[in-house]
């Protein structure tokens, strides 16, 4: 049986990430198909370790028993956008129907600074629990973590035994929820602001040339943006977006540039670029959905990731290792 290996590239989005989770279990699925590295950003990172963790532990078995715990864990979080204490002390009923009646962060007006001693980052608890043994262990998938230096604002990329609970709250880190994470001096923000996920660790010699890139946030929405949340949440959208495209324009002209023999084949690595994504269903939910993960939704989104991810490989399973399916030079015309 021949054995087709790919690199993940696992893009941040909040609770909207459990898509991401049934992309990962349809791939579980494929015993053709081996992921040798993973990039990974918020959601994603959290996806990507616990992938690692479990696949270390026990196989692609593993793999798939440790994102189910890790989504569990998430459904139990209830509203990422007041501070643990808060949520917890509002009936499910109630914080249900906040969704309608706080459609927009309460950090908008309020920092994260401002709950003085009664601050807690409500996701410490799920991250914390990680088997960090497994998640650094030298097994394959290589793991990569993107966080943002607040200070810099340039990415840094945890990986090996850099990488433990804080490098994961780090990375998904949104400012406007979470106070900022310290690290060796340095506080973090979350890594989609450059890095939505990164690319560039996957491009070195000994990892595959195809990248699979899983995508949350909608690249196109077809109507203008009117309501204050529908700006807020476009603007977002393109903020998250923009270093991921960046880099893959940059793989366009390097690809180019080999194609037209400007650069010798072989000088630089050829990719192969593929995404997976639902940009329809994406663009239908609202943006509260993403900071609150309900169970009943994110097992909505599990589906849809299967969904998506078994379309892909029906489509382009011979493109894997062969030619991209992801049409750069399209996109950026």
């Amino acid at each position: 049986m021949s054995i087709k290996r790919i690199n993940l590239a696992l893009q941040g989005g909040g609770a909207h990430g459990a898509f991401t989770w049934g992309v990962l279990d349809r791939l579980l699925d494929e015993d053709r198909l081996e992921v040798s590295a993973i990039s990974g950003t918020s959601a994603g990172a959290l996806n990507g370790a616990a992938l690692k963790a479990g696949h270390v532990a026990g196989g692609r078995e593993g793999a798939r028993e440790n994102l189910n715990w890790l989504w569990a864990q998430m459904g139990a979080v209830h509203d990422l956008r007041m501070p643990a204490w808060m949520a917890a002390s509002i009936p499910g009923a109630i914080s249900a129907a906040m969704e309608y009646a706080m459609p927009l962060p309460i950090s908008d007006t309020v920092s994260p600074y401002d709950y003085g001693p009664f601050y807690s980052n409500p996701l410490r608890r799920v991250v914390e629990r990680f088997a960090y043994d497994k998640v650094c262990a030298e097994d394959a998938p290589r793991l990569f973590v993107g966080a943002t230096n607040v200070r810099t604002g340039k990415i840094r990329i945890f990986q090996g035994d850099e990488i433990a609970a804080d490098p994961l709250l780090a990375s998904a880190c949104l400012p406007t929820l979470f106070q900022a994470i310290e690290i060796d001096g340095e506080a973090y923000w979350d890594g989609g602001y450059t890095g939505n996920p990164a690319l560039f660790p996957l491009f070195e010699r000994d990892l595959p040339d195809d990248i699979v890139i899983v995508n949350i946030n909608p690249l196109e929405r077809p109507d203008l943006p009117r309501s204050a949340q529908e700006i807020s949440n476009r603007v977002n959208e393109i903020s998250f977006n923009s270093s991921l495209l960046r880099e893959m324009r940059a793989i366009n002209f390097v690809q180019r540039l080999l194609d037209n023999g400007t650069v010798p084949e072989g000088a630089m690595k050829r990719l192969h670029v593929h995404m997976i994504a639902d940009d329809k269903l994406m663009s239908e939910l609202s943006v509260a959905t993403k900071m609150l993960p309900n169970p009943f939704l994110l097992n909505q989104l599990k589906e849809a990731g299967r969904v998506a991810a078994d379309k892909f490989l029906e489509a382009h399973w011979d493109d894997l290792g062969v030619r991209s399916s992801t049409d750069l030079t399209e996109m950026f015309n």
